[in-house]
């Protein structure tokens, strides 16, 4: 009796064990088939994507012999900005996505969470200005985009979409000549940034401050130079804060503190849209400024070289989604530099 429990327990185990097997050869049927549709559906993208790029000569040949309304904005390389810069004593104010946004109403990036109809018309005439002293830039991207990394490229692409390309082009003059904004972003978005080639460009903006009394108009946490070597050929360094975010809710403050300083000093500025607004007004004061943006944190990530962009310890991002916990900077030189603080 014993005997036949065990045989029939024995049973059950060996019944359930095919069943099992059963199961998972189905299971298994079901992936071989699901993973050969991932390969006929790549290979047939694959084909696709290489009939676009046999076909593309063509089409967009098709397409300069009946052109499209528009233009392609005359953009001069960076390094004809800062020549213009150094030699000419020319400021600078820069147009990025953040800046066209605000013109257009939206806000895009947190350096302005707030949408003002001010800030939205001063950038507009800053962007049309016909000052001889002061040059405008302009983002790269109106036509081939081969220098810059694929991931730039995609970042691009998805931005000027028709609508926001057609909003740009009301806006500028074709017979204008405009300066690369990316002048001050030499290292992240280039394809040759693990070349020896984003090293010379910085090397040649340090020219910009080289042997100058500078005054940085930042945001309370940008920390322009802190913990770096960036601008170690300056000669000397003072700081104006102001708001980390929405800095042109001060700017009238900024604006008369900056006036007040010396006439050979050289304004550095690190303010989102309102800094492109006071590279304009501190231009036509007589002041040389130049709007440098980002260009610290381009710093930092080529020091660090990893071709990406990476959150920096104590320096605000507005372009990195998460969120960041930024403490008051301690550093002692820093906070021995400061001469005004609107934050």
């Amino acid at each position: 009796m014993e005997l036949e429990q065990q045989f029939l327990s024995l049973l059950g185990i060996v019944e359930g064990l095919q069943r099992r097997v059963y199961q998972l050869e189905e299971e298994n049927k079901l992936l071989i088939r699901g993973q050969k549709q991932i390969l006929e559906w790549a290979e047939q993208k694959q084909q696709d994507n290489v009939y676009f790029q046999e076909n593309a000569v063509y089409e967009l040949w098709d397409r300069m012999q009946h052109p499209m309304d528009g233009f392609f904005p005359k953009i001069a390389a960076g390094e004809q900005a800062i020549s213009e810069i150094v030699a000419h004593g020319k400021s600078l104010a820069r147009f990025g996505d953040g800046e066209f946004a605000a013109i257009a109403g939206r806000i895009r990036h947190r350096f302005q969470t707030e949408i003002e109809e001010e800030l939205s018309q001063r950038l507009k005439e800053v962007l049309q200005s016909e000052d001889e002293n002061l040059l405008i830039g302009i983002a790269d991207n109106y036509g081939s985009l081969e220098k810059y990394t694929e991931q730039s490229q995609r970042e691009i692409r998805c931005y000027l979409n028709p609508q926001v390309r057609k909003e740009h082009l009301e806006l500028l003059h074709s017979e204008k000549t405009y300066y690369d904004a990316y002048v001050t972003r030499p290292y992240v978005m280039y394809r040759d940034n693990q070349t020896d080639a984003p090293r010379k460009r910085f090397e040649n903006l340090k020219k910009i401050w080289d042997g100058r009394d500078c005054i940085f108009v930042e945001g309370c946490c940008s920390g322009l130079g802190v913990g770096n070597d960036l601008f170690g050929n300056a000669k000397s360094i003072q700081r104006i804060l102001g708001p980390a975010e929405n800095a042109f809710s001060r700017y009238q403050e900024i604006l008369s503190c900056c006036k007040a300083q010396e006439k050979g000093t050289l304004f550095l500025l690190a303010l989102g849209p309102a800094a492109t607004v006071l590279a304009s007004d501190l231009c036509k004061a007589g002041y040389q400024a130049v709007d440098v943006g980002h260009v610290d944190l381009e710093y930092e990530w080529f020091l660090r070289g990893e071709g990406c962009r990476t959150p920096i310890d104590g320096k605000y991002n507005n372009e990195l989604g998460e969120e960041q916990v930024l403490l008051p900077i301690r550093d002692e030189a820093y906070i021995s530099q400061v001469i005004a603080d609107f934050s």
